[in-house]
């Protein structure tokens, strides 16, 4: 499958973003749980790299339970702070304003022997489309913020968030798009719904799903659809639309209608928690 899908205002993303990034003590990056490695855009990595870094490992709840734990160990021994979050949840948004705290424990220490008090920590949020950025600012900052506006020696139309005393949002930052060099990213990021449907083959990208989730989570189809799991992928998908009643006239599979029910199904974690990317073996 071939997923190519790069928008022309990535250039004008990433110089927003190097031009914000000296403002800020943290990068907050958002990424999907599901698929930590392809949700991450490898430029922030080279535009944050003087900076501390914290990763949220969003949507946990849609993904696997262990593999997030694995996920969180391999990412720490990156050097990441790291939070595994459902960002609709209150607790994991304490649980990020703790890593927030740890993360900016060294700035507050320089800041102290410099004589500055009480400056709060600057943190930039970044993700690629569909990793829940949105969910994740408007749920973390909360009604109860208030827009500090442009600060003295501040790029003009820059807006902050205060969130407390402890630290400060960079609000709309550019968002980052990856480029598909690796073309199972690209599979990985349709399947999450990050690429539009409108531009992918969906019969062909079911077909890739039920085969992973028939190697790597048995029993997950038979269990939803009340399908035979011995049978090859796209005769596993043709069932799925039989039993489901996706048919045209004269009992012919409707595939769109298949397509989408099964999309729909893993993407809601209708099918269960599901991650479709395990850590390196020899990261373990």
């Amino acid at each position: 499958m071939n997923i190519q899908w790069y928008p022309g205002h990535m250039t004008k993303a990433r110089r927003q973003m190097q031009e914000d990034i000296r403002l800020v003590d943290l990068v907050i990056e958002i990424v999907d749980a599901r698929v930590p490695v392809s949700s991450r855009n490898p430029d922030i990595d080279e535009l944050g790299k003087n900076k501390q870094r914290l990763l949220i490992l969003n949507k946990a709840d849609l993904a696997d339970e262990q593999r997030n734990e694995e996920w969180t160990r391999y990412f720490k021994k990156a050097g990441f702070y790291v939070v595994s979050a459902d960002s609709r949840k209150s607790a994991d948004m304490k649980a990020v304003q703790n890593a927030i705290r740890e993360a900016g424990r060294e700035k507050r220490e320089r800041d102290l022997k410099r004589g500055i008090k009480n400056r709060p920590v600057r943190a930039m949020v970044a993700g690629i489309p569909n990793v829940g950025k949105s969910t994740f600012i408007n749920s973390f900052a909360g009604k109860a913020c208030t827009r500090t506006g442009n600060k003295p020696g501040v790029t003009k139309g820059v807006q902050w968030i205060r969130l407390n005393k402890e630290a400060e949002l960079l609000d709309t930052p550019g968002i980052l798009w990856p480029k598909f060099d690796d073309q199972q990213t690209g599979v990985h990021l349709a399947l999450i719904g990050s690429v539009k449907d409108e531009v992918l083959d969906l019969e062909e990208l079911a077909v890739v799903l039920v085969g992973f989730l028939k190697e790597e989570y048995p029993g997950v189809l038979s269990n939803r659809y009340g399908v035979t799991e011995e049978a090859p992928p796209a005769e596993i998908l043709s069932e799925i639309g039989r039993i489901r009643g996706c048919l045209k006239k004269g009992e012919e599979i409707d595939y769109t209608k298949t397509c989408s029910l099964l999309m729909d199904d893993y993407r809601s974690g209708r099918l269960g928690r599901i991650t479709l990317e395990k850590v390196p073996v020899q990261a373990q």
